[in-house]
């Protein structure tokens, strides 16, 4: 890649200490800019802004992932003999439910500054993957004869809900 410079009317090829001046005065440019000047919008642009750009509340996407591990969890016994292989996927269902309903809740309560919704977020989702981690951990005590792969299959089919969210968005 080449780069020219224009002195006058005709162009010529950038020595490399011209290239990097030319480089360095265009990065410190903008700080010699003024400062743009911030306003405040009102209720109705906001919401015309929402609209817009639309949103999913979290706990539509706690709806669907507990439809998809209902739905997981009926394939199963289909599929497979005895309630061991229910109770597994309904497990594994719950195993991502009940922690994606905690971090839910925690993100709809509203911090006023931008730091204070990063931390919101950190501590929810810390506890979210506390929790996730604790379930894991008792499944093997708490469900009878327990079916590690149609577990995990519940869990991956309720996790990939997730993603759907970005579909339901609009543009």
């Amino acid at each position: 890649m080449t780069d020219t410079i224009v002195h006058g009317s005709a162009p010529r090829k950038a020595s490399p200490r011209e290239h990097t001046e030319v480089r360095g005065q265009a990065a410190f440019e903008d700080l010699d800019a003024p400062e743009q000047e911030y306003r405040v919008w009102s209720r109705e642009e906001v919401a015309a802004l929402r609209a817009r750009t639309g949103s999913v509340s979290p706990w539509r996407v706690v709806a669907v992932q507990a439809v998809a591990g209902l739905g997981c969890c009926l394939l199963a016994l289909l599929l497979v003999e005895g309630p061991s292989v229910g109770w597994s996927a309904a497990y594994g269902a719950g195993a991502v439910l009940l922690p994606s309903a905690l971090l839910a809740r925690g993100m709809t309560r509203m911090a006023r500054t931008a730091v204070g919704v990063a931390m919101n977020f950190l501590l929810w989702e810390m506890l979210k993957i506390g929790a996730s981690i604790a379930i894991l951990v008792i499944a093997a005590k708490v469900v009878p004869d327990l079916n590690w792969p149609v577990l995990l299959v519940s869990m991956v089919v309720c996790m990939k809900v997730n993603w759907f969210a970005l579909l339901w968005r609009g543009r």
